[in-house]
């Protein structure tokens, strides 16, 4: 006898539809090094009045690689082309931003910016898919020894 489903049901791995999950985001990050330094951005918090220091990159897609998703952020954030980026590893970062809780797995590639011309800048103005503008400074690494480099991992990954 055949099994038929039941179009009520949900799946055995599915979430009834009234029931929104909290999921983890799925991010790439790109490390770009400029001698002893690396592109940031500012992540001020005023709840804990702290502004802590995030390499550029973003959400992986649906259906999107991770190598691909960082050389895209980078690509429309920056207006930058990336090459030989390189997988670095995955940070788990679990934490507290502007009171609200966030879980995000993060898979952190090292890559090059194709134009050699773009180390001579100081700073890049950059411009998030939802329109927020950010920019982006090289920052020594020594820094974060006494200033919070996101994802929680980072700074011991990079070594």
């Amino acid at each position: 006898m055949a099994r038929t489903a039941c179009p009520s049901a949900p799946a055995p791995h599915e979430a009834p539809a009234d029931v929104v999950p909290q999921l983890a985001r799925p991010l790439a990050l790109a490390i770009i090094r400029r001698d002893d330094r690396i592109l940031v951005f500012a992540v001020p918090d005023p709840v804990k009045n702290v502004t802590g220091y995030r390499p550029p990159g973003g959400t992986i897609e649906f259906r999107e690689t991770g190598v691909d998703a960082v050389i895209r952020e980078l690509r429309e954030e920056l207006a930058a082309e990336i090459v030989e980026p390189r997988y670095l590893g995955t940070l788990e970062n679990i934490f507290e931003w502007l009171g609200r809780p966030g879980h995000e797995l993060v898979r952190v590639y090292e890559a090059r910016l194709a134009d050699p011309a773009l180390y001579q800048r100081d700073s890049f103005d950059c411009v998030e898919a939802n329109g927020a503008a950010f920019t982006c400074i090289w920052k020594p690494l020594s820094d974060f020894a006494r200033e919070p480099l996101y994802p929680n991992g980072l700074r011991e990954l990079l070594g």
